[in-house]
């Protein structure tokens, strides 16, 4: 049984993972950060993720979806310094991580990078008094080790 308890051992699990690997948990890190957008594109991203083997055009429009986000947010979170807005423009770059073309997947990990930006969506949303109840890390790290076991059992059955 896997159990990751610091960044290294997650950085060095993702390393292990392929592309499609990569994205499906990095879906798992933004769902766990979903309530911190008002975005509806942003679930539709993961649900395409999630999918058994989005096909490529699916992706690909995900992908837009998730930058179009991304810009939108930008755009509001830097005229008041508005926390909550600056908390979903991470969110949403998290998600077009899990959305990312796999030359970049594989050579930055898309996984660690949606756990980057996951975790940094907490730092504006807790500025912004949202009480989140542990640190995203340690969160993330036992999603990862949930996720990694599934895979293993999946190989062994």
């Amino acid at each position: 049984m896997i159990q990751i308890t610091n960044n290294a051992e997650l950085q060095k699990a993702l390393e292990a993972m392929d592309c499609e690997q990569q994205r499906k948990l990095a879906a798992r890190f933004v769902e766990d950060v979903l309530f911190l957008t008002r975005d509806e594109r942003i679930p539709k991203v993961i649900r395409t993720v999630l999918t058994d083997h989005p096909d490529p055009e699916e992706l690909e429009s995900a992908r837009k979806m998730a930058k179009a986000s991304i810009v939108d947010s930008h755009c509001r979170c830097g005229a008041d310094c508005d926390w909550r807005e600056q908390a979903a423009y991470f969110v949403a770059r998290a998600a077009a991580a899990a959305v990312a073309p796999e030359n970049k997947c594989l050579s930055k990990s898309a996984a660690w990078e949606a756990a980057v930006n996951a975790r940094m969506a907490c730092t504006c949303a807790s500025i912004d008094g949202e009480d989140i109840a542990s640190p995203e890390c340690e969160k993330q790290q036992q999603i990862a080790t949930e996720f990694l076991n599934a895979l293993e059992q999946e190989q062994h059955t």
